[in-house]
């Protein structure tokens, strides 16, 4: 086991090279940039412009005047910067990072990620490892409540479903996992806020942040419920759109159990029903289930919660990625990437492990990486 570990962990190292070329491709041949992005806000404006220059710990504020008409005709490579002083724009150049090319840009910022070091956002004057930090526990309250919810949910409803397949408890559930699947988080969080966040009928529940204002001054019982409060509506509509997939599957997995030879025989023997779903049948049908834990806590981590943050005004790290494709913020865009890849490879590692540990037949040396 410990040679599989070693290649797999070593696979990480291209595969998250690729993942990094490949974006970083895409990303530079995006228009609007973080250079025209910094050129539309200061035309737009006409006020002061600070910007943190990356890897200092300075900041330089261009000047309020606006710059005079270029002297080379009004040409220029970046979009709404006809007419500005060339010197004003290759003064951008040097603060963000582009007066290199592009192959030295990437081997640098791969050479300061082996170390770490994530560098400064370019817009919001903080370090993209300190702003990670702050928005962590948002992402990670939504996605470990939401996973163990939709777990707890489904594991439950889905062997119920397999032992009573074809009864009408059987259909009647399904019709709710069909309804759960069939419609998006994001519109169901809508629903609830129109319902029970003061848009229109009831305002039982707040309709932003993860605590309250004087969340420091409460007593640590009502702080927890209070945090509990925030997080109802948020974890709600993200359990109703992840329970139905996995409860099918756990349906599947039991049914496909239950009709081998083994649990005939197990019955032929006179063991009480009970003993052989739960002794025999369980193990069996819930190693894909429980083993495809990791990878469900980082899918919903790091991708159901986007849209919820966005609805619900949770500061985490879906509205923090959002924020910085859409004002180009390339240090914190390749950082989450980078730091979001990373986390996901190795927790498909401890997927793989989970099987081992939940049936150790299952041998991964045998098989070729």
């Amino acid at each position: 086991m410990t040679a599989y570990i070693i290649r797999r962990l070593l696979l990480i190292v291209p595969t998250l090279l690729g993942i990094m070329v490949i974006n970083f491709i895409v990303i530079q041949a995006a228009p609007g940039g973080p250079i025209e992005q910094l050129i539309a806000r200061y035309s737009g404006t006409g006020v002061d412009v600070t910007a943190r220059i990356s890897g200092s710990d300075r900041t330089e504020t261009l000047s309020q005047d606006r710059p005079g008409p270029a002297r080379d005709g009004g040409t220029s490579k970046y979009r709404g910067a006809q007419g500005l002083d060339p010197d004003f724009i290759r003064e951008l150049e040097v603060m963000y990072g582009f007066d290199k090319p592009a192959h030295e840009r990437f081997l640098k910022m791969l050479g300061d990620y082996a170390t770490f070091d994530f560098g400064n956002s370019f817009f919001r004057d903080q370090r993209v490892v300190d702003l990670v930090l702050d928005k962590m526990p948002v992402s990670i309250s939504l996605g470990l409540w939401t996973t163990l919810l939709v777990y707890l949910i489904s594991i439950p409803l889905g062997v119920a479903k397999a032992v009573r397949d074809g009864s009408r408890f059987d259909l009647w559930t399904s019709g709710v996992v069909v309804i759960g699947n069939a419609i998006p988080s994001f519109l169901f969080a809508i629903l609830l806020i129109v319902l029970f966040a003061g848009g229109r009928y009831f305002d039982w529940f707040p309709l932003r942040g993860l605590t309250s204002i004087d969340w420091d001054s409460l007593a640590p019982v009502d702080q927890v419920i209070d945090y509990f409060w925030h997080l109802a509506l948020p974890i709600l509509s993200m359990v109703i759109g992840g329970f139905a997939g996995l409860t099918l599957l756990t349906k599947n997995s039991f049914l496909e159990e239950i009709n081998k030879q083994y649990v005939v025989t197990a019955r032929a023997k006179g063991l009480a029903e009970r003993r052989v779903l739960i002794g025999h049948v369980f193990r069996n049908a819930m190693l894909i289930v429980i083993a495809g834990f990791p990878s469900a806590f980082i899918g919903i981590l790091f991708t159901g919660a986007l849209l919820t943050e966005i609805i619900f005004s949770l500061d985490g790290l879906g509205l923090l990625g959002f924020e910085a494709v859409v004002s180009r913020d390339y240090p914190v865009m390749f950082a989450s990437l980078y730091f979001f890849t990373l986390l996901g490879l190795i927790m498909q590692l401890v997927g793989d492990l989970t099987y081992t540990i939940i049936d150790p037949r299952i041998d991964f040396e045998s098989r070729e990486v």
